[in-house]
């Protein structure tokens, strides 16, 4: 189980920097058990640890996502918002890595940089030891475009979800999409 977990925590075990499994992955992980198909696996990690990434993914093809393009990685150049995403591929191995940003002791949510998360609540492991990004903040990522996987995820993690999760993405959600469907289950 969660083989494509173990493979990417096996591929980042030399990076030095704080990573976690991000997207779909990680709410399967908070769970426990595997509850759909996923298409690729994401990885988490702070934009400050670009650097050790680079180190970490020597002899990888190494392209981000830049006006919604694909485009290869000039590495001499330190990425700055708006980019955030990094595909990176070696033979048959495929890394989605999703920069983060932190501003002293708190995650802080790009799109809205006021929705801020303390680091020190950001150490989930699954049984298996693989660390994740805390399931309120892959939920907050999901709520800005929601497919119907992001729907199953949302439905599949709800019971599973402390309630200091639950008043957390509430708030968070207030905020950034404050029409957005999930509120009414958060609000009961």
């Amino acid at each position: 189980m969660f083989e494509a977990c173990q493979e990417a925590a096996r591929r980042m075990a030399a990076f030095r920097g704080k990573w976690f499994i991000a997207g779909g992955w990680a709410i399967d992980l908070h769970i426990g058990e595997e509850t759909r198909d996923h298409e690729d696996i994401e990885v988490a990690i702070f934009r400050g640890d670009q650097d050790e990434l680079l180190h970490c993914l020597k002899g990888w093809n190494i392209n981000i996502i830049e006006d919604k393009l694909l485009k290869p990685w000039n590495t001499s150049k330190y990425l700055e918002l708006p980019i955030h995403e990094i595909h990176a591929s070696n033979n048959n191995e495929q890394l989605e890595i999703l920069l983060n940003e932190k501003e002293g002791e708190h995650w802080v949510y790009r799109r809205e940089p006021i929705i801020r998360f303390p680091l020190t609540h950001m150490h989930l492991h699954s049984e298996q030891g693989i660390p994740y990004l805390n399931p309120e903040i892959v939920l907050l990522y999901k709520a800005k475009v929601t497919h119907p996987k992001d729907e199953l995820d949302f439905e599949a993690v709800f019971p599973y979800l402390s309630e200091r999760q639950k008043e957390w993405l509430k708030q968070a959600l207030i905020q950034s999409e404050p029409e957005h469907l999930w509120l009414e289950k958060l609000l009961l």
